[in-house]
């Protein structure tokens, strides 16, 4: 199953390549057809989802790859690294917009074919929302920070060009045209906004941040309905690493118990949290019952029953 998700994850990152690439040329054949500054600030951002696009679908490769010796836990973080590339590529883009759309303030001027030009940022943005979702929900569902990634600032991009066509539209029938690189600025603005909330939540993740409220919940859940014949668990400590989440706990049991015994029981508990939390990688430490007196903090709440 596993391997499936990988599969999916990667093919569908390998597809944003072309389509970015189409997305590009459609908006900057619309800026192209007007001559407006603010289309050609829509199309300098999917600049950057081609670019990012090409990123995300090597790292998510090389992501994938198993342990070896020199990388024992895996090489999930590598899609964290993609992720902040890309919001950095997307503030690169910001700046350049408000360069240019400060250089047509002093000079503004009326967009030429602007039914036409607007009609196909249009057709641009419709393409890019239906992908965006994709890649959102696939990217949450197999846990692929650089999918998610991707697919987030290509919703923003939407958003943005909903809000290029709503102004251009104003600025054709006001006929002020100075509306366009003001346009070009707040839109600049918003993808400044954007770039920072994809850095910041990747730059978690490399933290070692820890796994979502709701998944501990269930995490815990897993370990006390099925922990039947110890006398409890401590010490619980996650952490999130793209798709896998790396688990460990203390687990206390009777100190006549036998190893085999011991061992049957953390075979349960690890089926269990991986049914509770996927791509749950499990480190159990099997302590005796004499070790409970040496003052460890109880970190899980429900004992087992």
């Amino acid at each position: 199953m596993v391997g499936q998700d990988d599969r999916t994850v990667e093919r569908l990152a390998f597809w944003g390549i072309p389509l970015s690439i189409g997305v590009l040329g459609l908006k900057l054949l619309a800026w192209y057809v007007t001559g407006s500054v603010a289309l050609l600030s829509d199309g300098l951002e999917s600049t950057v989802n081609v670019a990012a696009a090409f990123i995300a679908y090597f790292v998510i490769r090389y992501a994938k790859r198993p342990p070896d010796e020199d990388h024992q836990f895996g090489h999930y973080k590598a899609e964290y690294i993609s992720a902040v590339l890309e919001g950095v590529l997307i503030v690169v883009a910001a700046l350049l917009i408000i360069q240019e759309a400060l250089g047509a303030l002093a000079a503004p001027r009326v967009m030429d074919a602007p039914v036409l030009g607007l009609a196909i940022n249009a057709a641009a943005a419709v393409v890019n929302a239906v992908w965006a979702s994709v890649l959102i929900r696939v990217g949450t569902k197999h846990r692929s920070p650089a999918l998610t990634a991707d697919g987030r600032h290509i919703m923003s991009d939407v958003v943005t060009s909903a809000g290029v066509l709503a102004g251009l539209t104003g600025a054709v029938l006001t006929g002020y045209p100075i509306l366009d690189p003001i346009l070009a600025i707040l839109v600049a603005i918003n993808i400044l906004f954007q770039g920072w909330k994809v850095i910041s939540h990747s730059l978690s993740g490399l933290m070692d941040r820890a796994i979502e409220p709701e998944e501990e919940e269930a995490l815990k859940k897993a370990i006390a309905d099925n922990a039947a014949g110890s006398l409890g668990a401590h010490g619980l400590k996650t952490r999130r690493a793209g798709p896998a989440a790396f688990i460990d706990f203390d687990l206390v049991v009777p100190a006549t118990m036998t190893v085999a015994e011991a061992h049957r029981i953390c075979d349960r508990l690890e089926e269990a949290i991986g049914a509770a939390v996927p791509g749950a990688v499990t480190n159990i430490h099997v302590e005796p019952e004499s070790e409970k007196a040496h003052g460890l903090r109880v970190r899980i709440e429900r004992r087992a029953r």
